[in-house]
């Protein structure tokens, strides 16, 4: 497990100006994955939580850790492996003979920004230690509640090629990921820069917060009163109702899916500047929103990502 301790970020006039020197630090450090950033962004100021999957050294625990460099949290790396224990997750408590009594010692959960590495990994019991930490921003130990910091923030990655020793998550589980995205190769200009590019662990060391977590929280609230139009609105059911009438799919998106969507895309509206959100928005975040969630039904053919683009380009805009 990896540990960071909290630096003071450089100043900045505003909340929103550290946002944008935030994003162009992660950008500096992922290089060639602007959308990619943009996501994870929009997960973290929607008070979600991110999943990435994709193969091993494609800049997953490197994204990871240039976020939680730059909004200044507490940041915590989880290998999660067959013989982890939930007690591995959320921490113990301890006798004290001297003072009789029990102490509780927190364990890594209690961190601003997890990384949850090879989530599948771990057994069912131990992915489920994540579950209420992730849903309720809490978690409860020999009836005991502790509540964890704010703000929260869980990424978790897998890689989807190497199954052996797996346990795939539960639709339970999946669905806490407010956002799945992959980061791909990166384009051949792009891989020539970084074959000659400083070392990206010495950039990150070298890298200064630009935000304090209080701003986070802030810039959570900003993002609550972006404007929705009842035509975006529209937009956005017709989009959950033909998710769940389509033969493409086996289910639907559900009512809290509904709402991830419109907390996201108000997100990903506020990072591109705007006081509103419109439909680009909505599509620029409905795959990453939608693919982790849905299946296509047995022996139909496509994939998921290519059903929710045809999916996306079907549905008129009001």
């Amino acid at each position: 497990m990896t540990d960071i301790s909290f630096q003071q970020p450089a100043p900045a006039s505003s909340s929103k100006e550290g946002l944008h020197q935030a994003v162009d630090s992660v950008n500096h450090i992922v290089m060639g994955k602007e959308q990619q950033v943009k996501l994870a962004f929009s997960c973290l100021l929607a008070r979600g939580h991110l999943l990435i999957e994709d193969l091993p050294g494609v800049g997953k625990t490197t994204l990871a850790h240039a976020l939680a460099k730059v909004i200044g949290a507490r940041y915590q790396r989880i290998q999660f492996t067959s013989d982890l224990l939930p007690a591995d997750i959320l921490g113990i408590s301890i006798y004290r003979r001297d003072q009789e009594k029990f102490e509780f010692h927190p364990g890594p959960i209690f961190s601003g920004l997890v990384l949850a590495d090879e989530v599948n990994r771990a057994t069912p019991k131990a992915q489920s230690a994540l579950l209420e930490a992730m849903a309720e921003g809490q978690v409860t130990i020999e009836g005991e509640t502790h509540i964890l910091p704010k703000p929260f923030f869980v990424i978790a990655t897998q890689n989807p090629l190497d199954l052996a020793g797996t346990f795939p998550l539960p639709d339970s589980q999946l669905d806490r990921f407010l956002l799945s995205i992959s980061m791909g190769f990166p384009d051949p200009e792009v891989e020539r820069e970084l074959l000659m590019a400083q070392d990206r662990i010495s950039v990150l060391q070298e890298t200064r917060p630009s935000l304090h977590p209080e701003d986070i929280i802030q810039l959570n609230q900003d993002c609550q009163s972006i404007y929705v139009s009842d035509a975006l609105l529209d937009y956005i059911q017709a989009l959950l109702a033909e998710t769940r009438n389509s033969r493409w799919f086996e289910s639907g998106l559900s009512p809290r899916a509904g709402i991830a969507l419109l907390h996201c895309c108000k997100a990903y509206a506020f990072l591109e500047g705007r006081d509103f959100a419109i439909p680009e928005d909505v599509k620029a975040v409905f795959p990453a929103l939608a693919g982790h969630r849905m299946s296509v039904p047995h022996g139909m053919q496509g994939s998921v990502e290519e059903q929710i683009s045809g999916l996306l380009s079907q549905v008129a805009i009001p």
